[in-house]
């Protein structure tokens, strides 16, 4: 136990970062654990697309999802997500939406939004169309 106190004593800085690298991950757990927008595998996705008939909206730019998006993908203007106009998905509010950007960051945003607008069964694909081709899953052109 000393030689702990001596290090931070010695070493604060050091033992400041790794205390501030500490609170936000463990923060980055709890808000992700809280969050009522979930995080769902490739293995999930193709489960809710298979089984429940989810919904793949597509949020990245229009150029990015001609080059190759998931079959059956609907893709949303950057206009109607900064609007939150969602009415070309009004008739599925109920239905499973999978929510995929390129990496899996910005499409959390979309998802809250979609909650917001009545959406009931809202997730994001984890590591977004990145991680989905690199499991070598079907994309169409």
């Amino acid at each position: 136990m000393e030689q702990i106190v001596e290090f931070i004593s010695n070493h604060y800085v050091l033992a400041g970062l790794w205390m501030g690298l500490f609170v936000m991950l463990v923060y980055s757990y709890i808000s992700g654990a809280l969050s009522p927008v979930k995080e769902v595998s490739t293995r999930d996705a193709t489960m809710l697309m298979n089984k429940e008939d989810a919904i793949v909206v597509d949020i990245r730019p229009q150029a990015d999802f001609r080059k190759g998006h998931i079959i059956g993908a609907k893709n949303l203007k950057q206009e109607q997500i900064n609007k939150a106009e969602f009415s070309t998905l009004e008739k599925n509010k109920d239905k499973p939406i999978i929510v995929v950007c390129a990496m899996g960051m910005s499409a959390k945003r979309t998802a809250s939004q979609m909650l917001k607008a009545g959406f009931t069964k809202v997730s994001v694909l984890k590591g977004g169309m990145s991680t989905w081709q690199g499991e070598n899953l079907p994309v169409i052109k």
